[in-house]
């Protein structure tokens, strides 16, 4: 009787622990953990953003952030969940159709990486931050094309 009641514990413990992951912080969505060994999908081509998606300058400029650092993106989760709904890999997959433009999560994710590569923080270090939210400090209204420079540290 013993050895029963406690392997029911031991299974009630481990369904209670099951059940309450996602609300522990340590639900983290989808991500590449290393940097691609191949050709990664393209992002949208520049000649598609157009029409209502693309009408105001951080739309535009948070696509251009992602054209210099697709290679970081690829490594990094997307908190708008999209990996759920869309099936998607990790932040880069947000950027190879129109839903990061319509999608603030993404776009704020996406400046917030460009901006910390900039200052020389490593992948790891900026997934660290994407998963304690610092993201959420970006003020997409902010951000324009002059943010963007086109050659990396």
């Amino acid at each position: 009787m013993n050895i029963n009641r406690a392997f029911g514990a031991v299974a009630l413990a481990v369904v209670t622990v099951a059940a309450t992951a996602q609300w522990s912080g340590t639900d983290v969505p989808a991500f590449h953990a290393a940097a691609a060994r191949g050709p990664m999908p393209r992002l949208l081509a520049q000649a598609e953003r157009t029409g209502v998606y693309f009408s105001r300058p951080f739309q535009i400029t948070s696509y251009k952030m992602a054209d210099a650092i697709p290679e970081i993106l690829y490594q990094l989760p997307c908190y708008c969940r999209c990996d759920r709904a869309m099936k998607h890999k990790s932040l880069h997959s947000c950027f190879e159709v129109s839903h990061a433009a319509v999608c603030t999560t993404c776009m704020s994710e996406a400046a917030y990486a460009y901006t910390q590569h900039r200052e020389g923080k490593t992948v790891a270090q900026i997934r660290a931050g994407i998963e304690r939210g610092d993201w959420q400090e970006v003020v997409l209204t902010d951000l324009n094309d002059s943010m963007v420079e086109t050659s990396q540290p």
